[in-house]
């Protein structure tokens, strides 16, 4: 039975899905094609080595496996962007089993993958502790669990900030870059015998204004643009006020360019 204070999950999962359903990330995903490429490029991929990319997004890592010879699978909860994912597969030419599935539930048998990975995806999940069970749940003894979690300093950690005084994240809920926090990060994963965590700087580079990246992230990004939907015109108009000084603040790219430097925590978690 559920008290004042216990999640009603079922709702939870039915906003976050509708939030990553909303806008249209894969625009987003073209942008940050380059931290994916970076942070595939560290993980020694070998042809026949079984691979899963969890909350895969519209598949950056998982093309990138599968061009390297690995067996590979991608699960997201939002089923437009797995469309999308199957639909760049097929224009390449590989074969990846993409499927609609929650972090929290991964629909595969334990031990099925040599790597488990997921850059800015699991990291969302509601409740860190089960989706962090089942990456280590579904990955085999000898392997390793690995994610991108952006840092709870800096740059997107103020984003989501600003965003959350507006529309606060659900009771309950706890925010997504403490998955950046060493100590949280190992944790949550501490049933790995050895575990990693490295700071690495990333990059934002937008070949228009910061104004104008605003205006970006709140037609393609399904979070920002659910915000503003959430909030009347003084409150959208606020919200965007406060993302326009942040993203000027942060630019160090020409006029009319937007760059911004950011970092997350890359988590490696050796199974035994």
């Amino acid at each position: 039975m559920k008290t004042p204070s216990t999640p009603d999950m079922d709702a939870i999962k039915a906003r976050m899905h509708d939030v990553w359903v909303a806008g249209d990330f894969g625009e987003v995903a073209r942008h940050i094609e380059h931290h994916a490429e970076d942070f595939m490029a560290r993980r020694g991929l070998r042809p026949g080595m079984q691979v899963l990319d969890v909350a895969c997004g519209t598949g950056n890592l998982a093309l990138l496996a599968a061009r390297a010879g690995a067996r590979t699978c991608g699960l997201d909860i939002a089923e437009n962007l797995v469309e999308q994912a199957r639909a760049r597969a097929a224009a390449a030419g590989l074969e990846i089993e993409f499927i609609e599935a929650d972090a929290e539930d991964i629909p595969y048998e334990d031990a099925s993958f040599d790597q488990v990975l997921s850059m800015y995806g699991a990291m969302f999940a509601p409740r860190p502790e089960v989706a962090a069970a089942e990456l280590l749940r579904v990955c085999r003894p000898g392997g390793e669990v690995v994610m991108a979690n952006w840092s709870d300093e800096g740059f997107v950690a103020e984003m989501f900030q600003v965003t959350a005084r507006y529309v606060p994240l659900p009771p309950g809920v706890p925010s997504p870059v403490l998955w950046g926090r060493p100590e949280h990060a190992r944790a949550r994963l501490g049933s790995a015998p050895e575990l990693e965590v490295t700071p690495i700087p990333v990059e934002f580079e937008y070949d228009f204004s910061p104004a104008e990246t605003v205006e970006f992230y709140r037609r393609y990004f399904g979070p920002t643009q659910c915000a503003f939907a959430a909030l009347d015109e003084d409150g959208q108009a606020a919200l965007r006020r406060d993302l326009d000084d942040l993203w000027s603040r942060y630019n160090h790219g020409e006029p009319g360019r937007t760059q911004v430097q950011a970092e997350y925590l890359e988590v490696v978690a050796h199974r035994a």
